[in-house]
């Protein structure tokens, strides 16, 4: 990715934390980037695209911190739980994704993680599955892909409704699927 990239992947992600999908527009993102209005639509042709853009440019910095957590622990339940920690806490604290889950600005990008979340929810699916292949070689394809989706469905379904304790109910619910 460039830095051109980034920077316009930064600036229409905080314009849609602070406005939504309707009140973005192209002239604000190259505003904030410092760059022409057209270099944003030679770069993303139009609104929608940069909206699928900045969704999947937030889920690969959720999924590289999940990767990090899942890799750099050495027990493989702890890994589960230090990752769902990572996502929660940085759920918590990013301004787009706390006000996409709130609907504080960003009601209309509620979508990217439930009636269109597929890409979310397959990529999160795909990054579990390896650390569950890796760390539960015996458990056979369909099974191991059941429960690295069931994680994943979880840690959405507590990000959007909320409970007091999330990270622990997904390394319950993880650790009985795994016994």
């Amino acid at each position: 990715m460039t830095d051109l990239t980034r920077a316009l992947l930064s600036a229409a992600a905080d314009l849609l934390a602070a406005h939504g999908f309707r009140r973005l527009r192209m002239s604000d993102v190259a505003t904030r980037a410092g760059v022409s209005r057209q270099t944003v639509y030679n770069e993303f042709g139009n609104k929608e695209r940069i909206v699928q853009a900045v969704a999947q440019y937030k889920t690969e910095e959720f999924l590289d911190g999940v990767r990090e957590r899942l890799a750099g622990t050495p027990d493989r339940l702890g890994a589960v739980r230090a990752a769902v920690e990572f996502v929660f806490d940085m759920a918590s604290r990013d301004p787009l994704t706390n006000s996409v889950l709130s609907g504080t600005h960003a009601e209309d990008m509620l979508p990217l993680v439930t009636t269109r979340g597929h890409p979310v929810l397959t990529a999160g699916t795909a990054v579990f599955l390896e650390h569950v292949r890796l760390h539960w070689p015996s458990l056979p394809a369909e099974q191991a892909e059941l429960i690295a989706e069931t994680v994943v469905r979880i840690i959405i379904s507590h990000l959007l409704t909320p409970r007091h304790d999330g990270v622990h109910a997904v390394v319950t619910v993880t650790t009985a699927l795994l016994t």
